[in-house]
């Protein structure tokens, strides 16, 4: 049995857009808040690890930001780990404090993840994605677009990043598979901005309806705006312990369980081959180490950097079957109140997407939720959450991928 491992303290801000704060200044307000969450204070954290993707790219802060971040708040001595792992970033951050603990390295760790996004050439925030995939082969990219999805014309679509012609080309090759309607992907988009309506850290908060959303500026066929995650700064964070870390803790009654916790990247397959996609396997792996299954799980948030993905994620996930998660959204099954609530926190769509700090947003949702803090979007009586946080795009599909499962 791997050594048992729990999250005592999670934190965030206010996901949206923070003019005139940077990365130490939001960094500070999450890991604050995870400390005080947890009771401890900034000397009994032993190892931390800092997970950003843009701050090299947009303020020329390479190699040491994290070192940076957290002394600026008084962290010293600590080793700080400097993570980057495209929108996986988050989780991976998380992944490797486990693993502190488990090694026995550390009894209390920290993982924080953190974007400062809008900045005022948004060119230069948007060109970031344009290294998430084989720049060595910006042929074999289109190549695999039109494979996946065959030729569009985007001639009238707007500024959008290039991963939304990668999800657009994906989500037309479930469509023509599967029979998913633009419709179905647009029902994902409202229950999403209607669940962020409730939650008070949201990017986006007004609820829209699958018209408006089906009426919107037009991305990618089949994707209109509201269909995709914002650019967006923000930044979130969670205090891990082992056993003796858990000791030094007053009261463990708010400390929720990692019952998994993997990470992987794919195989070479056909691009039809969806039993052998990386958050396939990996969903695999986790329900085996949390000794549990796709039953077993009563809250989930994925990662719907379009709503399409969540569609596809949930099928890879065993949450329904595969080519059922469109009509899984449009009956109302993964609403609040539906059979699997998927993503109540808003998702990527409205909840935003910090790149780093996606994956630890989405640990904070389900630590709340599994505490029963979740306020008008609980899901009554969790015991079991899943997390999915994926990124970039290699071989046609996401280049990483991390499953975190949570229980109490």
């Amino acid at each position: 049995m791997a050594e048992p491992v729990w999250i005592v303290g999670v934190g965030m801000t206010r996901f949206g857009r923070h003019t005139g704060r940077g990365v130490p200044d939001l960094t500070a307000e999450a890991v604050r808040e995870a400390l005080a969450d947890a009771g401890l204070e900034q000397r009994h954290v032993q190892a931390a690890f800092f997970g950003n993707t843009t701050q090299g790219a947009l303020e020329g802060q390479l190699m040491v930001g994290g070192q940076i971040a957290l002394r600026a708040m008084g962290f010293e001595r600590i080793p700080v780990f400097n993570v980057e792992n495209a929108c996986a970033t988050g989780a991976t951050a998380l992944h490797l404090a486990v693993a502190q603990i488990r090694s026995g390295a550390a009894d209390i760790a920290l993982a924080v993840g953190v974007e400062k996004m809008n900045v005022a050439d948004r060119d230069r925030a948007m060109a970031v994605f344009e290294g998430a995939y084989d720049v060595s082969d910006p042929a074999g990219l289109s190549a695999t677009l039109a494979a996946l999805g065959g030729e569009v014309d985007n001639s009238d679509a707007g500024k959008r990043s290039v991963f939304m012609d990668i999800y657009a080309a994906m989500a037309r090759a479930h469509m023509n598979r599967f029979g998913t309607t633009q419709r179905q992907i647009a029902a994902v988009a409202a229950k999403n901005h209607r669940h962020a309506e409730h939650n008070d850290r949201a990017h986006h908060r007004t609820p829209l309806t699958v018209e408006e959303i089906l009426a919107a500026r037009a991305l990618s066929y089949p994707l209109t705006v509201p269909m995709c995650a914002p650019i967006t700064d923000g930044a979130a964070a969670a205090v891990v312990c082992g056993e003796r870390g858990l000791r030094r803790l007053s009261g463990t009654g708010r400390s929720v369980r990692v019952l998994a916790c993997v990470i992987g990247t794919g195989v070479e397959r056909p691009l039809d081959a969806l039993d052998r996609h990386v958050v396939r396997l990996l969903a695999e792996r986790a329900y085996e180490e949390a000794g549990a299954g796709p039953r077993d799980v009563d809250v989930a948030e994925v990662h719907d950097a379009t709503a399409f993905a969540e569609i596809q994620l949930t099928e890879l996930l065993g949450l329904c079957d595969p080519g059922t998660g469109g009509e899984a959204a449009e009956k109302g099954d993964t609403t609040l109140g539906g059979r699997l609530p998927v993503n109540p926190s808003g998702g990527l769509e409205s909840k935003g997407h910090p790149l780093g700090a996606t994956g630890l947003g989405q640990v904070h949702e389900l630590v709340r939720q599994l505490r029963g803090d979740a306020g008008a979007r609980q899901v009554p009586g969790a015991r079991t959450a899943l997390a999915e946080n994926c990124g970039g795009f290699h071989g046609g599909e996401e280049a990483v991928a991390a499953i975190t499962i949570l229980g109490v």
